[in-house]
């Protein structure tokens, strides 16, 4: 191809030489150009290829680890939100009395509430482990 190429004298640039390069030289960067890109286009589709053909292997070889790992992450998320619970269940109990007009009113139905809502979550991530 290359010898055709400087046997006819084809340039790259439509017909109209550059100055100071010799057509041949032209035609011959032309052609490396054309190969170059053939060469960047198939390894790329060979990349993709080959990316595709390992995420599948991946994705089956964690398959049946994904039911055991969801169920393993709702019973971490249940003990963190528990932790929640154990901190503020003693403030609740010793504001206990003040629970209607005391002097740690406030407290007492800030810790409630604090308490009530990461318990909630904690049953909830359990139970739905259990579910699983």
């Amino acid at each position: 191809m290359v010898g055709q190429r400087v046997a006819e004298g084809a340039n790259p640039s439509g017909g109209v030489p550059s100055p100071g390069i010799p057509a041949q030289v032209q035609a011959v960067r032309a052609e490396v150009a054309a190969a170059s890109n053939a060469a960047r286009q198939e390894a790329a589709q060979a990349t993709v290829k080959t990316a595709k053909g390992v995420g599948r292997g991946v994705a089956g070889f964690l398959r049946p680890f994904q039911r055991v790992g969801g169920i393993l992450w709702l019973e971490v998320t249940g003990v963190f939100f528990f932790l929640f619970v154990v901190v503020f269940a003693p403030t609740l109990w010793r504001t206990r009395l003040s629970f209607a007009h005391g002097p740690d009113h406030r407290t007492f139905w800030a810790s409630a509430a604090i308490v009530a809502v990461f318990l909630y979550l904690s049953v909830s991530s359990f139970w739905k482990a259990r579910k699983r």
